[in-house]
């Protein structure tokens, strides 16, 4: 979020979509009313460090980490948030001082906290005790998400049941305990859990929603209850006005992600890439981005047939969405706001989507060392991702050629330098000690090709000034010191890229920018 953005928001103040907490002595107890009432109601911008009336004293720096990391177990926990909701709150800087924003989402549950359902009217984080008023809530969320349609005559064995062990065992595989909820629970439990069979609150019957239906139904009881639904795959590379191959997409979502991503894989081209000492799928990441975006978040009401298409020089997909603006999304004005929440935490449970918006930014952050170029995100009433492609194009390759030629470079040097000082006399015994020494300059700062490359995601990734903590997460790194003398030394001594603080090394301000040797080098 930026500077002027806060600044909107701040001068507004608070109302039906904004909330201010002072935090002077920790997180007040009702900030997490407000995140319920935020949930139940249409969202709404969380600010910590900012009194009631919008001045901003802000949170101590040194524990801004420790307070959201407290503010996330606590939106994680059951017995203080039901259902609980991944939020993913925003450390930022404002005039001289720390906050914390926290952008809460509409969602399609009914939360409660501590068991009390709040609504947000006005500024104010308000009660509901009466039956009346939480039907209300119901049957507004139902009208704003179409997952949430009730279809009280499909039965359970209108489902694919059969889905479920295998599923149970994917949500453990992907825990980093090897443990899931969901292998101790019955089907019917993991329906509950996942708010895919719910209280019809007109009737007081228990029923499936289309959330489930979508997720786990049967081909036929799809096609009945959703006609128009399909995802249709294609690869137009030689005849660009039919195709080379095509896949119809129009079973359950489960299987439809098995499917699509089955149909990238065989048609992208899978480029070597190492992010750190691990190799990593470029293409296989992008194209999950794709198509995850593409089955999550549409708009299963309309009729807009669904599309991921590969071409020669780009692909993209293309989806029914019920936007909330019309215009590019970037990391920077990014504002998650989910279409279906309960089919986007199942796919979460599965662990093949990961918090709001991390979407986005993994296809703005890997999309440049596949193609050398930016993807294009459009929100319209059709939603479109388009990601140039380029196969003749290797970020590997490239760094490749550009250590040979820094080497060749060097070595053409010191061999004119040594030319040199034997014609003026000097002694030749040293020369072989100077192309040692030289080689040994060379392999310290591009040793390998590995090296080279994890120098030349830094340098890419420091064309905005980033601290060593951020370019440590870039790189998937945790050993400071390890980091500090086999990647940030070296770039620092080599001069591609500088401090913004280079008269106070040990600045809490300080970070690390791209320079003009660092620009010549990415070109």
């Amino acid at each position: 979020m930026t500077p002027e953005r806060i600044r909107q928001l701040l001068t507004l103040g608070e109302n039906i979509a904004i909330e201010f907490k002072r935090c002077s002595n920790g997180i007040e107890a009702d900030t997490y009313e407000s995140v319920c009432a935020f949930l139940n109601r249409f969202g709404g911008d969380l600010f910590l460090g900012v009194d009631n009336d919008g001045i901003v004293y802000g949170v101590p720096s040194k524990s801004a980490v420790d307070i959201s990391r407290n503010f996330i177990s606590c939106v994680s926990n059951p017995n203080l948030l039901s259902p609980t909701v991944y939020l993913e709150p925003e450390i930022l800087q404002y005039e001289g001082k720390t906050i914390i924003h926290v952008r809460v989402p509409q969602d399609g549950e009914i939360h409660s906290c501590k068991g009390v359902i709040y609504d947000r009217v006005g500024d104010a984080d308000v009660k509901l005790r009466s039956s009346d008023q939480i039907a209300d809530i119901g049957l507004r969320k139902r009208n704003i998400f179409t997952e949430q349609w009730l279809y009280p005559h499909v039965k359970m064995e209108n489902l694919r049941l059969d889905l479920i062990p295998s599923l149970q065992q994917r949500a453990a595989n992907m825990s980093p305990s090897g443990k899931h909820p969901w292998q101790n629970m019955t089907d019917t439990q993991i329906l509950q859990s996942a708010g895919l069979y719910v209280e019809n609150l007109e009737t007081g019957k228990m029923c499936l929603n289309l959330a489930a239906i979508m997720l786990l139904g049967r081909d036929e009881v799809i096609f009945d209850i959703n006609p128009t639904y399909v995802t249709d795959a294609l690869l137009r590379k030689v005849n660009i006005d039919r195709y080379d191959d095509r896949l119809l997409v129009q079973t359950n979502l489960i299987d439809s992600y098995d499917q699509l991503t089955g149909f990238a894989a065989k048609h992208l081209l899978d480029k070597f890439f190492l992010e750190g000492d691990r190799r990593i799928s470029l293409s296989g990441i992008i194209a999950r981005e794709m198509i995850t975006n593409t089955l999550v978040h549409r708009e299963f009401s309309s009729h807009y047939m669904a599309k991921f298409v590969i071409m020669k020089d780009k692909m993209y997909v293309e989806n029914a969405c019920r936007a909330k603006r019309d215009g590019d999304i970037t990391p920077e004005n990014l504002e998650p706001d989910p279409k279906n929440p309960r089919i986007a935490a199942f796919f979460r449970n599965l662990g093949i989507i990961d918090a709001m918006g991390s979407g986005t930014r993994r296809l703005f952050k890997y999309v440049p060392y596949y193609s050398n170029a930016r993807p294009t995100l459009h929100e319209a009433d059709i939603f479109r991702i388009t990601v140039p492609l380029d196969d003749n194009y290797s970020f590997d390759a490239r760094i490749a050629d550009s250590t040979a030629q820094v080497s060749a470079q060097v070595n053409d040097k010191n061999e004119s330098d040594n030319n040199r000082k034997a014609t003026s006399g000097e002694v030749s015994g040293k020369v072989g000690d100077n192309s040692a020494q030289v080689r040994a300059q060379v392999r310290a700062q591009v040793s390998t090709q590995v090296s080279a490359q994890v120098s030349a995601q830094v340098c890419c990734y420091c064309t905005t000034p980033r601290s060593a903590k951020e370019i440590m997460s870039e790189l998937g790194l945790k050993h400071w010191k390890n980091f500090q003398k086999r990647i940030l030394k070296p770039l620092l001594d080599i001069g591609v890229i500088e401090r913004t603080e280079p008269a106070s090394l040990h600045s809490p301000k300080q970070k690390y920018r791209l320079t003009a040797k660092g620009r010549a080098f990415l070109e």
